[in-house]
């Protein structure tokens, strides 16, 4: 199990985006933990709910950050918003039907979920708010 950490490699520029991944990053370490540690699966689907519902707020405040300032990259980044989502969900029901994440697959997924995003759609995001904001 490793954690992953924050730091400038994931920050996009934008302080009030970066607390939102700041927050992400924690919820995927405690849902990391969670699992390695073996706590309760009505734990660790609390933690993995806690995740999804936060994420579904980030990507709202970023989706109105792109509206406020014209970002004409929104559809994309939206688009690739659901399917990130639509995944969250798809691992989640898999949890509820069977308890269980695995720690190399499932988790492997949810940080690569995370750090791919950021590092990607949401840099790209970053640099452009920077210049008109």
């Amino acid at each position: 199990m490793k954690d992953l950490v924050w730091d400038h490699i994931l920050s996009v520029g934008i302080e009030e985006i970066d607390e939102d991944h700041r927050k992400l990053v924690d919820l995927y370490n405690i849902l990391n933990h969670s699992v390695a540690d073996g706590d309760a699966s009505d734990y660790v689907g609390a933690v993995l709910e806690e995740l999804i519902n936060c994420t579904v707020w980030h990507f709202s405040h970023e989706e109105r950050l792109m509206l406020k300032y014209g970002y004409e990259g929104l559809d994309d980044h939206k688009m690739d918003h659901r399917d990130l989502i639509n995944g969250a969900r798809e691992l989640q029901q898999k949890y509820l039907q069977t308890g269980e994440l695995d720690e190399k697959e499932d988790l492997a997924y949810l940080e690569h979920w995370l750090t791919e995003h950021i590092l990607t759609a949401d840099m790209r995001l970053g640099s452009y708010l920077i210049e008109v904001i």
